[in-house]
This record gives C-alpha cells, structure tokens and sequence, in this order.
C-alpha cells in the first residue's frame, strides 16, 4: 500500500454490478475533484476473443472442461501486480484496454474482441481505480490484493449472479439457456478457486440478495430489481464507522451484525456515497499530508 500514491480496486465478477459501483465512484471523484486514472480488469487478460475460443477448444480436446477467463492460465496476473507496485512506488504504470464492441472500436481504433498497444497510465493522478475481476487476487505466485489501500467486492449471490448472466447472454449475445449453463458450469471450478477468496481480503463487500423466489435461476422470466433486493455491507475492520449514522440517514436500514448492515436494495448508491466518500477523502488527505 502507498500512502503517497493510493490504488483502490472493486472487485467482481462479470455481470455482480462493478459497473454501476464504478459510476458511484466517478460521481464522488468529479464532486470531491479527484482525478483517477481507470484501470479495466479484462485489459489483463492474457488472450484475445478469438485466440481466447480457440485455446478453449484445445483445452477441451485434451479433455479440460473448465478453462474459463477465471484462472490464471487465461490472465496476466504478474503484469496486474507490477502495475500495482509501479503506481504505488511512483504514481505510474502500463495498461492497455480490451475492445468490446464497435463503440470502443472508434474510441481505441482497434476491432472488437482486441486489445489496444501498451501504454502509460496518465500523469499526476490522484490514485489509481481498478474494477474488473482480480482485483484482490492472491496465489501462490502473486499477491495483488497486498498493494491496494482500498479492496471494494460486489457480488450478489449466487442465484442472483446465475440469473444475471443468463438474461444478460441470452438477449445481448444470443446464446441458449443450455450454452450459458454450460459456460456457468466450466467456470465454475475457478469461481471457487479465484473468484470467491477474494471476498475475504476485501475491505468492504456490497452483496446483493433477492427478496423474491430466485430458487431455480434458470427459468426466471426477470432479474430481480432493486426494490425487490436487499443488500449487506459488511466492512472487514468497521473501527471508525459511524453505523448510528449511517442507520439514520438510510431508510430502513439495520444491523444485521456487528460489522454488517443491510439496506434496502434501492439505496445502494446512498449507502455508497456515505460510505466511501469519507474513506475516499482520507487516502487523499493522506496523499497530501506525504508531498
């Protein structure tokens, strides 16, 4: 970690809402004028679109049925590491970005399912903000999780995550309620393995929960909507965490234990802000106390 120079990484897996956490965050940055500069998880994996399904079918051939975007056989785990100790130690790094869509095609001029050349991060930023997959990643050859000041995990549950990425691949992408279950299946080993530890190294975890039946997620005609979610927070050191507050200016809120609250599901945002606003503001505090 770096007191100088401060990374902060939300971790989570495709479709558990790291996207709209990320918007929470730029909101609180351009109100408290802080200047990041953005890391995307996937621009670390190790292969592209097409490399990536052809390395897919040999794996299977061999007769490996779980090779997934997961592991770090698919991922450049000691680069996303060098990128966190860099900026720690000097407020710079390389990235890239992967090129999902024919949007991002003009904005990095490179084809859809590509990465775009290796690049510097942006000078004189005020931290780094890292939202992707890996972000609290730790294995027996790499601890990225070690260099973050602030680990942020946003995973619904299970159920709910299963039903996400169905609705998501099927009316995005076109795929089969049998493909995307066949794709949740092959993951499903490095989920266990990679994705789930890094809920326990992180700070902070936003954990979505349905308050209706999602017992089979594989014929839901819907994904359950806010106000039909809860959601726990729970905060692995909560020392200095004003919960009287909190519970107060979040409707019907309360302490589930004593390092968690949960919230109803329409005031994610709110309880973000409160939250992360004060944490966020002492890093640079921090920062400016060390130039």
């Amino acid at each position: 970690m770096s007191r100088r120079h401060p990374i902060i990484s939300i971790t989570g897996s495709s479709g558990a809402g790291t996207t709209s956490v990320k918007k929470t965050f730029e909101n609180i940055f351009r109100r408290e004028n802080v200047v990041a500069a953005y890391i995307e998880g996937d621009a670390f994996h190790r292969y592209d679109r097409a490399e990536m399904r052809s390395k897919m079918s040999e794996e299977a051939e061999r007769g490996n049925k779980h090779f997934s975007h997961f592991s770090p056989e698919t991922n450049l785990f000691e680069e996303l590491e060098k990128l966190f100790r860099d900026y720690a130690e000097t407020g710079t790094g390389t990235t890239r970005h992967y090129v999902h869509d024919a949007e991002e095609e003009r904005l990095y001029g490179a084809k859809p399912g590509t990465f775009t050349a290796w690049e510097a991060l942006p000078d004189n930023s005020d931290l780094l903000f890292y939202e992707g997959l890996h972000g609290a990643v730790v294995t027996d050859k790499v601890n990225v999780a070690q260099h973050a000041d602030l680990k942020i995990g946003v995973v619904p549950v299970i159920n709910l995550e299963w039903i996400q990425k169905l609705h998501r691949d099927r009316s995005h992408r076109g795929y089969s309620t049998e493909a995307v279950t066949d794709t949740i299946l092959r993951r499903m080993p490095d989920y266990v393995n990679y994705i789930c530890p890094q809920f326990t190294e992180t700070d902070i975890n936003f954990q979505r929960v349905p308050t209706v039946d999602t017992s089979n997620p594989f014929i839901a005609r819907w994904i359950p909507t806010p106000d039909e979610s809860m959601v726990v927070i729970r905060l692995k050191n909560p020392r200095g965490i004003d919960f009287p507050y909190l519970l107060s200016m979040i409707p019907h809120s309360f302490m589930s234990r004593a390092n968690s609250i949960a919230i109803h599901g329409a005031k994610l945002d709110l309880a973000m802000q409160l939250i992360l606003t004060p944490l966020i503001l002492q890093l640079i505090e921090r920062k400016r106390r060390t130039i």
